[in-house]
């Protein structure tokens, strides 16, 4: 019986001890009165109402609770993927925003189906090809291109335009017409969040700053000097709905746009949920399964597209103030979603005169954290190529948008990745000295060279791709070299050689011959050595076979 991995919610329900409760529902409490501003703020950035928001950790967190496997993990929306839906959706719903809320929903239906395909196909490990440092420029990306949608709101401005620059340009032109008391709240409110995120960690700042908010607004009158305000949200739960009118309005572009929406959510959503995961799933020493994720966010994104939430993640912010609440297993958020459920039912009156530079000051506070300046230099100083990734995602979002940002930043992690494969190290070694073992000349220069001998150590696959690097590279150092009368290849950090690889070895061999020298090889793995027989090489450079060692065979082959 496999019930409790496809049903983790059953491998700790039954085991669930009765000291775990109350910390589960403090910590229940606490994630739902961050959740309330966060969801709000959330909305508003991707256009939609503000009760959506809100809908989507209601459902969210039931559906991720029945089926994820992490302990600590929040499920709500974010601000890349909120700013992703309202960029992508907007045009296609032509200024209705009954049509934007509506595929908005279908979207997170959709990315519950690619949850599903990638369950399907064990496609979890894909997603480890997408590096840090391209998640680290994206972030930064997504955080200005975020700010630039909110700084309207916080000057108390109309804003515009379709693109990052664009915005900039006109923020700045109507920035003489900027509402000082709009300006005065959404300052005042972002002091309070950062102050108090820093000496109330774990707190639910946010909403203390927005009930605040409220209050100013309704003594001080201030909504008849032009503040914005939130206005109505709905009272009540969210109504099952499934969106078929809306299916069959559909052109197949558009289909085609929503799916391709719907899977840049998709990787958004597991890469932050499942590094997210992990964070807590190491502090707390144990396992999280990132194939049953798949599952347990497919749940999260299938209930919020039924009951009229949109796509949603595992967002670590929300995940931390969950796990500093004192959360013991999944049921914190099911403690959540009945306190929002009870918000919904009798307090979403009290939010009417939430001023919008409030929410706008809320989600800047938010995003700050995304730009990691610290990481950046240190990924200046420790390699210059994945700064470059990390600028490359980071110049995506800004020029082309958050969507084709996301692809622009899988397009970078894998060149980056065949920019190192394509170019492997390629080690000439020295013996150790009063040692039978040999190491990089180049790294340690008290190495002794061996008289008449080239040695060289591929530190990577023999593959298709890299393999001119590695005999240019060691062709030019045999040519440099007088007396040479062996070169041995060793190796035993080559984890696999395709026929490139073994024809480019044969190929160095005829080279090598045709000067009078000898080729050898060595310390080849198993699978190695059958590919390396398979074209010949045994036959042309003798033995290759796990009994020589690389200090055996120079003792054998070089003149005493």
């Amino acid at each position: 019986m496999r019930t409790g991995r496809d049903f983790p919610i059953l491998s700790w329900l039954h085991r669930y001890e009765a000291s775990w409760l109350r910390p589960d529902l403090v910590a229940g409490i606490t994630l739902a009165a961050y959740a309330i501003p966060v969801s709000l703020a959330y909305a508003a950035l991707a256009g939609l109402p503000p009760e959506m928001g809100l809908y989507c950790y209601l459902v969210g967190g039931l559906g991720y609770a029945l089926l994820g496997t992490s302990r600590q993990l929040a499920i709500g929306p974010t601000s890349a993927i909120s700013l992703l839906l309202g960029m992508s959706l907007v045009e296609m719903a032509a200024g209705d925003p009954e049509r934007l809320a509506r595929l908005a929903s279908f979207t997170a239906l959709l990315m519950a189906a690619v949850f599903v395909v990638a369950w399907l196909l064990r496609l979890s490990v894909l997603v480890n090809f997408i590096s840090e440092s391209i998640l680290t420029g994206f972030k930064a990306g997504a955080a200005l291109v975020i700010a630039a949608t909110q700084l309207p709101k916080l000057l108390g401005v109309a804003g515009g335009g379709d693109d990052f620059f664009e915005r900039l340009w006109l923020i700045a032109q109507q920035a003489s017409s900027t509402h000082l008391v709009t300006l005065g709240i959404g300052l005042v409110a972002m002091t309070l969040l950062v102050a108090g995120s820093r000496l109330l960690p774990g707190r639910p700042v946010a909403l203390a700053v927005v009930l605040l908010a409220i209050v100013a607004v309704s003594l001080g009158g201030l909504e008849r000097l032009g503040v914005k305000i939130v206005g109505e949200i709905p009272a009540g739960l969210p109504q099952w709905a499934w969106p078929a009118s809306e299916i069959a309005t559909l052109q197949l572009s558009d289909l085609r746009q929503l799916v391709r929406l719907a899977s840049a959510c998709f990787l958004l959503s597991y890469i932050e949920s499942v590094s997210a995961a992990r964070t807590f799933a190491l502090q707390h020493r144990y396992e999280i399964n990132p194939r049953q994720e798949l599952l347990g966010l497919g749940a999260a994104s299938l209930l919020a597209g039924l009951f009229q939430g949109f796509p949603v993640a595992g967002g670590l912010s929300q995940s931390a103030v969950n796990e500093r609440g004192g959360a013991k297993t999944p049921l914190s958020l099911v403690f959540a979603s009945a306190s929002i459920c009870c918000v919904l039912l009798f307090l979403t009156g009290l939010f009417r005169t939430l001023p919008d530079a409030v929410l706008a000051a809320v989600v800047l506070v938010a995003v700050s954290g995304l730009i990691d300046l610290a990481e950046l230099r240190h990924l200046w100083s420790a390699s210059r190529l994945d700064f470059a990734a990390a600028l490359v995602a980071l110049a995506g979002v800004l020029l082309m948008g958050v969507l084709d940002g996301v692809v622009i930043a899988v397009l970078a992690s894998i060149a980056m990745l065949l920019a190192r494969s394509s170019r492997p190290e390629v080690a000439f070694l020295g013996r150790i000295p009063g040692t039978n073992r040999f190491s990089d000349l180049a790294r340690h220069p008290d190495n002794e060279p061996i008289p008449g001998a080239l040695i060289f150590r591929v530190q990577a696959s023999l593959l298709y791709f890299n393999v001119d690097h590695i005999l240019e590279t060691v062709r030019e150092r045999a040519k440099s070299l007088a007396g040479l009368k062996l070169v041995v290849g060793d190796l035993s950090n080559v984890p696999y050689v395709d026929i490139a690889g073994a024809r480019m070895l044969r190929r160095l061999h005829e080279e090598l011959a045709a000067m009078g020298v000898d080729f050898r090889l060595v310390e080849a793995h198993g699978p190695v050595r059958d590919i390396l027989r398979a074209e010949g090489l045994e036959e042309r450079v003798g033995a290759i076979t796990r009994h020589h060692s690389l200090a055996a065979l120079l003792e054998e082959s070089l003149p005493k």
